[in-house]
């Protein structure tokens, strides 16, 4: 296992930053945008749900199509070498289809899927209050896929490839196009977030931070 010292990872951070201009003769490898994604694949999620789909958009027609509507990545749909839409699950209660297959993932016993059950029945109906409504159990989903966004840039950080994720754009017209592309089901998922991935085409002016005692809390 490589084992990064606690300097290489503040390195790495201080490295990263979000690119609004990439230089588009610089394209990703085919290797390393897999290592990207496999970031994501292999992320954690609230009860191993994985209640996540994405979407690598290098279509120009299509990219164009969303450009009108994407003010928080105008520039970049021209420029970067990938661009993905992660898309969040819809519908995800603890005793829908979609529960099953999360068991059935997990290789649990009849017995044990019952209990499983009775625990994500307790999450989302009482602990979270998550079925309120259809919009605060889709949030929820949307939440994790976040903790996937999260790991696909700093994977991509590690291999020396810049990114930025993206929330600027229409999300009920970037809905209603990718659905019609026939992408995805809008029934069973919706838009959740975006990011660019690429090669910075400019230097990038670091960004005053907070201090770690305005963000930290130690209570012991």
């Amino acid at each position: 296992m490589i084992k990064l010292t606690a300097q290489d990872i503040i390195e790495l951070f201080n490295q990263r930053s979000s690119t609004r201009y990439y230089d588009s003769s610089k394209k990703i490898s085919d290797e390393d945008f897999h290592a990207i994604l496999e970031c994501a694949r292999l992320s954690p999620s609230s009860v191993g749900s994985e209640p996540w789909k994405i979407l690598v958009i290098q279509n120009k027609a299509l990219r164009d199509k969303i450009k009108p509507f994407s003010w928080g990545m105008m520039n970049q749909l021209d420029n970067c070498s990938h661009m993905v839409v992660l898309l969040a699950k819809k519908n995800a209660r603890y005793d829908s289809p979609f529960f099953v297959d999360v068991m059935t993932r997990k290789g649990l016993t009849e017995e044990q899927q019952q209990q499983a059950l009775a625990k994500y029945k307790t999450l989302q109906e009482n602990d979270m209050k998550l079925l309120e409504s259809d919009r605060t159990l889709f949030d929820w989903c949307s939440k994790q896929t976040y903790i996937a966004l999260a790991n696909m840039l700093t994977g991509a950080a590690a291999m020396g490839i810049d990114s930025c994720p993206i929330e600027g754009f229409h999300y009920d017209l970037m809905n209603q196009t990718l659905a019609e592309e026939g992408l995805f089901d809008p029934n069973e998922y919706g838009v959740s977030v975006a990011a660019t991935f690429g090669y910075r085409a400019r230097d990038i002016a670091k960004k005053s931070r907070k201090t770690m005692d305005e963000i930290v809390t130690w209570v012991e």
